[in-house]
């Protein structure tokens, strides 16, 4: 439903995304992970229409995001960060304005509207001035004008960003539905929305799309993955000659606590896609003559991953992809009005519309 290839936003000398690529199928709820300032946001809104891009492609429902962009826009349902809300209106009056301006026929407009209402669990409080909702209820009628025109493919960036945990769930409860139905991108840098929502994630760092899978395999995969936490009566020599020849050990380490000289703390981490069984550790220790007194489970979270994938790394040399984008962007031209940034900051902040 979405091809990203090679997606660049260069403002000046500074990279706001660089050779992004991904894809998401259809019905399938994709969480864009990243810390602030990755690019999240500016991906977002290339692939909305907000802002063109400076190299690189994609396609929404088949359709170019250059060459076919009204095209895109009427399949897609936005939700930026801030809702563009009017708040001298009701829900149900500003709904009804959000199908006429994105061209639903008047004989169709009320069913539309009464269905984004009843997803978004709206229809008790149609008549209610959109000034006097909770920020949760705010949310809900963004997420209601991004869906009132049916569209195959949602974006949402940060959608549950400055809510309390119960107007959290219920957002988070919102989105999970929209799935199959509609595609969603789901672009947030809070871990537990990734973990709980998305059937996939794309992590984005620096600009850079660093990783893509389901959350489970990211995990999975990781260096030195899930293992276990042993206190053992022995010296570390002996330890690592017992568990080092089992087939789903990568490596025995020892961990520097206090303990009495008798007894070593290791952490025996497994081989990447294999599970490791507490029982043929236990079976290794005691077949080896050691004294086991306590074993405890090391699991991989996506936080190890996603802070493993977005450590600050020295700089490395320029890559072809680098000397492209650069070349690219060498050859003097006027930037349209559209496409200046802010000289305040490159990334400019989106205004409500």
């Amino acid at each position: 439903m979405i091809e990203v290839e090679h997606l660049s936003k260069i403002y000046g000398n500074t990279a706001a995304i660089a050779d992004v690529t991904f894809g998401v199928e259809s019905g399938e709820i994709l969480g864009f992970l990243g810390p602030n300032g990755a690019g999240k946001t500016t991906t977002m809104r290339i692939l909305t229409g907000y802002l063109p891009a400076t190299a690189g492609t994609a396609k929404v429902a088949g359709y170019d995001i250059h060459t076919d962009s009204m095209a895109v826009r009427q399949r897609i349902g936005y939700l930026p960060e801030t809702p563009p809300l009017y708040p001298e209106m009701t829900i149900e009056g500003f709904l009804h304005f959000v199908a006429q301006i994105k061209g639903i026929s008047a004989g169709d407009r009320a069913h539309r509207v009464e269905t984004a209402m009843a997803k978004t669990n709206l229809l008790d409080r149609r008549q209610t001035l959109i000034r006097k909702l909770s920020k949760g209820y705010r949310q809900r009628v963004g997420i209601a004008q991004a869906i009132v025109h049916d569209p195959p493919v949602i974006i949402l960036d940060e959608p549950t960003v400055g809510l309390d945990p119960r107007q959290i769930i219920e957002v988070r409860n919102l989105i999970k539905n929209l799935a199959g139905d509609h595609t969603v991108i789901l672009s947030t840098h809070i871990l537990p929305e990734v973990s709980m929502t998305c059937n996939r994630v794309a992590i984005i760092n620096k600009g850079r799309v660093v990783a893509t899978n389901t959350p489970t395999e990211l995990m999975a995969q990781m260096a030195g993955g899930a293992g276990y936490e042993l206190e053992i009566e022995g010296d570390l020599a002996h330890i690592q000659q017992a568990l080092q020849p089992l087939p789903s050990v990568k490596s025995v380490e020892a961990i520097a606590t206090e303990l009495p000289t008798e007894f070593c703390q290791v952490r025996v981490a497994s081989e990447p896609g294999h599970t490791l069984m507490g029982k043929d550790l236990a079976g290794a220790i005691v077949a080896a003559g050691l004294g086991l007194h306590e074993m405890r489970r090391v699991q991989v979270t996506l936080e190890k991953v996603f802070l493993e994938l977005t450590t600050e790394e020295p700089d490395a040399a320029p890559t072809e992809a680098d000397s492209a984008i650069a070349n690219a962007t060498a050859a003097p031209s006027e930037p349209t009005a559209s496409d200046r940034p802010d000289p305040a900051e490159p990334n400019a902040p989106e205004e409500d519309a």
